[in-house]
């Protein structure tokens, strides 16, 4: 059974997909880290260093099911011939980790795609010449600020995820924060693309950010104020990761990270 975290009657599940290094050395990922601060972030995250010194990031989607259902919160570096073969570990794993959860692809009634970036929607849409939706029975969504900027996110996406998603009725655009049937809420945090969403689950006074990229490197938990290379408006991802991070709408905060080396840390 892939690691789990029970908030009230919900089950937050981490899928991993796959681990590999990063494209390019952390120190360019994050040009104004200090010393002092990458030892701190060594210190909480050890693991995310391989044997050579690179940034080794884990590839992971999550599940959140209850009794009202299971939504699946991204979708990972996909099959060998998905879009993020050109520097992600493909093929993943996302199938096997589901299996082992007991969760079958048409189970998953939900699928929210934190945003467009290709190690997160990989097995949203497979089949090559036979495109599908590899989730048959799930509304896919994905905030309408995302999509408009589609074309400087990466417009390949258009007729290999979006056009089949659309012609399958399948696509949900939302307009900022959103509430979902299962009790989960979608929650609005731009910056690292301009319609990045992540998904809380709140139980009484317990709640779980399942973070998407709002959060790539332990040195962002510790130092959200640290720019990371990649963010389309880091000005805007560093007040979205703060107002996640400060959060006071908790007495215990666990932050479920797609790249950090545990899936679950508690704030």
């Amino acid at each position: 059974m892939p690691p789990s975290l029970q908030v009230g009657p919900y089950t937050v599940i981490a899928l991993a997909d796959g681990v590999g290094p990063f494209f390019s050395p952390r120190s360019e990922a994050f040009p104004d880290a200090t010393t002092e601060q990458w030892a701190a972030a060594d210190r909480l995250d050890p693991g995310a260093l391989d044997a050579d010194g690179r940034w080794l990031l884990q590839f992971r989607a999550f599940a959140i099911r209850s009794d009202q259902g299971v939504t699946l919160v991204d979708a990972g570096i996909g099959p060998a011939d998905s879009p993020a073969a050109s520097w992600a570990p493909v093929p993943g794993a996302l199938p096997a980790s589901l299996a082992a959860a007991g969760i079958e692809p048409s189970e998953v009634d939900t699928v929210v795609l934190t945003h467009l970036h290709t190690d997160h929607v990989g097995w949203a849409v497979v089949g090559g010449e036979q495109t599908r939706p590899f989730f048959p029975n799930a509304a896919y969504l994905l905030q309408q600020a995302e999509l408009n900027a589609l074309e400087e996110i990466n417009p390949q996406l258009r007729s290999t995820m979006i056009d089949p998603l659309q012609k399958a009725g399948q696509l949900r655009l939302l307009d900022g924060d959103t509430p979902l049937r299962s009790g989960e809420r979608v929650f609005a945090t731009p910056g690292h693309t301009p319609g990045h969403q992540s998904v809380l689950v709140a139980s009484g006074r317990e709640l779980v950010a399942v973070t998407g990229d709002l959060l790539v490197h332990a040195i962002q938990v510790l130092h959200p104020e640290l720019a990371y290379a990649h963010e389309m408006d880091p000005a805007q991802a560093r007040a979205s990761r703060e107002q996640v991070l400060e959060s006071r709408a908790a007495d215990t905060l666990f932050l479920a990270t797609p790249h950090l080396t545990e899936p679950f840390i508690a704030r």
